[in-house]
Parts: C-alpha cells; structure tokens; sequence
C-alpha cells in the first residue's frame, strides 16, 4: 500500500561515504533533507580497506576539509595511526594516510548526522525515483512511502543489485552480508539511465591472536602527527598509535594460487563486472606479474573495539579453503585464524557521461548522483563527489550558479572532470599523475586554494575564512622578510652551512637564497635568523615551500593561465551540434552526448580533435556576431 509520507528538500538515497556528505552539505545550506540506508548500522561503514587518505587520496580529503566537508575532521577524531606518505619526493605527491578505527568512524559520522539541523535519516531501500517531464518530483520506499522533494542524490555505492562470491559459493548481498539494494537498477532503466557492471574486492579478516607479529617487520606511525582537517588543532591528535605489520607473500603462495585458478570465479568466468585496474586480487597480481618472487602484504588494525585485522595486498574472491592455505604460507600467518573470509563483489553503476560537471544528469532536472554509483572506487573519490552533488542540489534550489571546480582548482576538478568528460569503464581511481598542475594542487595547501569557495557557498565559518586570510598574509610578510634580510661571511653562518652539508658563502647573500638551497629548510635557518618571527608550524611548511619551488610554481601558474582561456570559453546550453556543418559526425556525437559545458571540457573529450575545436570556435563567434 502506498501513502504521502510528507514534503522535504532533498532525499539523499544512500548512507556512505557520499551519502553522507551530500546530506551534510544540503542540511548544513538550510535545506530539509532526507537521506536513506539500507542499515543505519552502515552509515559510513569501511567494507574494504579500514583507511582513510593515501596517495593523491590525501589530497582529496584535505579538498572537503576546505571546502566543509566532514571526512577530515571524523578520521582526526577516529585514527588509529597516521602517515604522511611519500616524504621521500617533492612536496606535490606528499599524501596524509590513516588508519582509521573503522567501528568508531561510523559511530562518530553517524553522530554527526544525528545532531545536524534540517537532516534526517531513515533505514529503508528506495526503490523508485519519481519523475515528471523530466523533472524529479520524489521518492518511493519498498513500504510504500512516498516523499515529494525537489531534489534526489543518488549514492548508492555498491549495493545496486550486488552479489557477493567466493569461489563457487554466490549469494545476492551488499557489502559485508548487507541486504543489497535489488530495485532501483529496474527504476534508472526505464528513466532511460546506461548502466555498467563493475567488480570490486576485500581480503580475509584474521583473529589477531592467531598472528604471530614478531615474523613480521613494525610499520608505527609517524612521530609528530598532521591533521587532516585544517580546523583540528595539531596538538589534540596526539595519542597511543597502533603499528601495522609488513609480510611477504612467497614462492609457495603463489604455487597454491596457481594451481586453484580454475577455481577462480574471475578466471572461470563467473565474475563478469570489470574490477578495479590498480587494486587488483592477488591471484590476479600471480598472474600479471609471474616474474615477482614476493609482494609486500599489510596486517592493518580495524579497530579498538575489536580484534580483526585487515590483510592488505591480499584481496581475493578464491575458494574458502584455498584462501586460508596461501594465508598460511606468509611468515606470522602459520597459524592465522580467519574471521571474515575475503569476496569479490558485483555490482550496477552508471555511465558518468550521462552527468554535467554539476554530477546533475543532463536529461533529468534535479537528480544528482555521487560515488561509487558514477564509477569510481574510493571511500575518498566518493565524498569528494558526494559534496558537490549536495552543493549543487542546494544551489540549484537556491537558484544560484552551479558550483564547478575545474582541473586547475583542484584534485575534485579533476576527478569530476575525468568521470563527466571522460567517462570509464572500469572503477575509477584517484592518481598524482591524473593532475596535470599538481605542483599547485598540493594537499598542504588546499586551504589557500578553496577555503575562500567553501566561504563563499556557505560551508566555512567566517572564523575559519579569516584566519586563512591572515595566514595568507603571513606567509606572503615572511616570504618578503627572508628576502630583504642578508647574512654575511660570519663564522655563524659558515659554521651553520657547514653542519648541514651546504657550500660556505663567499660573499653575502639573503635567506631566501640560502632558503632555496636543497640541503637546508625554514626550520634549519632559524641558527642564524635571530630576528625570525614565531609563526605557526603550518605557515612555516608554506613559507619553506613557495621559496623553494617559486620557479616551478610560477612556470606552472602561466600554464593554468593558458587553460582558462578555453575554460571561460562557454559553450551555449542550447547548442544543436548538428548545425555546426563542418564538424566530423564522431565529434558531433560525442558532443551531443556529453553536451561540454565550455570548450576546455570540449577539447578532453575523446574523439573531439583539435580541427572540431577550431570549427567548434569559429562557429560560436559567428553566432555570437548574429545575435548582437
């Protein structure tokens, strides 16, 4: 029996990572919303990996901490341990990674929920979009209920008609035995949606008595720990870490893989989803890599509240017994115990090409979707699209200007833009290397970037706006000071360049100078820069920086300088590419299709060659001339 269970904002199908942060964002904007899990014990659970950040994934959540979002500040408040990855390289590829108390994580997110304004959330499966003229008018439940709203975000992550396997053992579920979502595929088709089949996967979970962690090599945490979320104070994090472990897979490993292949669901056939390019099974890393002799393997911890401990590197969708036989033969893991067997799971996703940049479907007026559901992997890929479906649903009912992020603003930018423009027909993964103006798009400096937005849209206190401005000031007032300031030939001096491995001077020179030697830092200096000013340690870090790379970065900015000039370029909504003649029918296609909304999105979509691009040009001035 159906029935009006009332009038909201916005319904947010979907309690996960996006889920949860297109919910915030549209209540915290003063709008009603309603947002449904399959569980509300699930609310921004960790069905794989028990981590939030890592490389180019770190940058991403300091992106939502800028912008106000809620990631950063749950994982400060939930760590286990905490790395900056990759200190060994130039500060652009530098990424925050934690592990996270997964249990507690959710409690917290779930928490936050709770005790936000406008927001509601509700256990349930939605099982319908209702839609008229094209445009969204509610929701329908599997009970019947029916919500009239203004606004849907899907994120329904990998639930969409799931089916979990292990070995020939198949059984339709959600992640982690969940009840998957079985409807709503049927309800996308008939709106006309394009759908793919994508595979993910998740390790064993052992009882950690069963480990033996003196085999193993310690992997503690760093010393001095950095906040994820700009507004943690550094000193509030300090705490006991739990260490990871590091193992080796080995030669018999991989003989017990190999010869239990045919026992594969992915070899056999009986997966057909497309898996997860860069986060592959083990016995897909045996197969594709027959030259390595071992491959690293993590123990990670889950929880403090409980015992089980996440096999990192050994994703696998195998038979039961063949997975607990090649556990076995990794040092520490003789005797392991398995509480959670490890499984492949398949799932329903859309096309992303069917979005605007907005993550608003081209063809339906106010349906927005977020996540995994778009076709990327990710607990941080998936917020980070979750935020800006929740702030462009509310500026949408704001009657505002859509709120875009290109390429050169951002690690968002451009993973929205890969997805809307690009499409993919394999899980989406964040990389360093997809950003090409990455010496800009730092994770240390994503507040400078895109604090003033997130003010600007709404999410950011004006505390925390001013103090960014202020900070930029500071920074800016030292930069200037290092480079007004000169130190001579004195015995301080040589002797400080001498115990840092630096060239004596031969004539004066300024600290700047000496700031962009590779050998010494902002911190050393500070020997012979009596006058130093006492500055927080995060304008430090970018005082240390932007003298450092000036060259690199200012090389860089002229680039972007470049890109905007086809980014500005807009590209009319009412455009019918069949007029403009002289385009190649693949580009008219293409174009029509995705419908770009300027001609820098134009000009990254495949197919559309550089000629279509001048005849695309060429074709908006002349119908720019008419109409004046």
């Amino acid at each position: 029996m159906k029935y009006n269970a009332g009038n909201v904002d916005v319904v947010v199908i979907g309690g996960g990572h996006a889920g949860c942060e297109a919910a915030l964002a549209t209540a915290r904007l003063g709008f009603s919303t309603l947002m449904f899990a399959i569980s509300l014990d699930s609310i921004a659970m960790m069905p794989c990996n028990p981590n939030i950040g890592g490389t180019s994934k770190g940058h991403l959540v300091r992106e939502i901490d800028a912008l106000g979002g809620e990631m950063g500040k749950n994982i400060d408040k939930t760590y286990l341990q905490s790395k900056m990855l990759n200190t060994g390289k130039g500060p652009a590829v530098h990424s925050l990674r934690a592990q996270a108390d997964k249990i507690k994580y959710s409690l917290e997110m779930k928490k936050t929920l709770e005790s936000t304004e406008n927001l509601r959330i509700c256990q349930g499966e939605v099982t319908n979009i209702l839609v008229e003229n094209k445009k969204v008018m509610g929701i329908e439940t599997l009970n019947g209920a029916i919500y009239h709203c203004k606004a849907v975000i899907i994120a329904t992550g990998t639930y969409l008609k799931a089916r979990c396997v292990c070995g020939e053992t198949s059984i339709q579920s959600g992640p982690n035995g969940l009840q998957p979502a079985t409807h709503l595929t049927q309800c996308l088709r008939d709106l006309g949606m394009e759908l793919y089949r994508f595979k993910t996967g998740t390790p064993a979970r052992l009882d950690g008595k069963s480990i033996d962690f003196s085999k193993m090599i310690e992997q503690p945490g760093d010393p001095h720990i950095v906040p994820f979320s700009f507004g943690t104070p550094r000193q509030s994090l300090h705490r006991e870490q739990i260490s990871c472990w590091l193992t080796y897979t080995n030669e018999k490993t991989h003989e017990i893989i190999r010869k239990n292949l045919h026992r594969s669901p992915m070899y056999g056939g009986d997966i057909k989803g497309t898996g997860v390019r860069y986060c592959p099974s083990i016995e897909d890393k045996i197969v594709r890599f027959a030259d390595k002799e071992k491959h690293q393997v993590f123990l990670e911890p889950e929880s403090e509240y409980n015992n089980e401990w996440y096999v990192q590197g050994m994703s696998s969708s195998l038979p039961e017994d063949v997975q607990i036989a090649m556990l076995r033969t990794l040092p520490g893991l003789e005797h392991c115990q398995v509480m959670r067997i490890g499984y492949a799971i398949e799932y329903d996703c859309l096309n992303p090409l069917q979005l605007k940049p907005t993550l608003e479907f081209h063809d339906i007026d106010g349906l927005f979707s977020a996540g995994q559901i778009n076709g990327s992997s990710g607990y941080e890929e998936a917020a980070a699209q979750g935020l800006i479906a929740g702030i462009n649903a509310a500026r949408k009912l704001q009657k505002k200007e859509p709120f875009i992020l290109d390429r050169s603003e951002g690690y968002i930018g451009v993973l929205i833009d890969d997805l809307v423009t690009k499409g993919t027909k394999e899980p989406y993964r964040m990389m360093t290397s997809r950003a090409e103006y990455r010496l800009l798009l730092r994770q240390d400096n994503a507040d400078l970037r895109l604090m003033e937005r997130g003010y600007e849209v709404g999410l950011v206190s004006k505390e925390r706006y001013e103090y960014i401005v202020q900070k930029k000031e500071k920074i800016q007032e030292e930069i200037q000071r290092l480079r007004s300031t000169n130190v001579g030939t004195s015995a301080v001096v040589q002797e400080c360049l001498k115990k840092y491995g630096s060239t004596p001077l031969k004539s004066g020179t300024t600290l700047e100078e000496l700031l962009r030697r590779p050998e010494l830092d902002y911190v050393k200096l500070a020997e012979i820069d009596p006058k130093r000013p006492d500055l927080p340690w995060d304008v430090q870090e970018q005082v240390n920086i932007q003298v450092k790379y000036e060259g690199y970065i200012t090389r860089q900015m002229n680039q972007v300088k470049q890109f905007k000039k086809l980014e500005t370029k807009m590209i009319p909504l009412d455009i019918n590419y069949e007029d403009v003649y002289s385009l190649r029918l693949e580009a008219k296609q293409k174009l029509s299709k995705i419908r770009p909304v300027s001609i820098g999105q134009a000009s990254r979509i495949s197919g559309v060659s550089p000629a279509d691009i001048s005849v695309l040009l060429v074709y908006l001035e002349q119908r720019r001339r008419k109409k004046q």
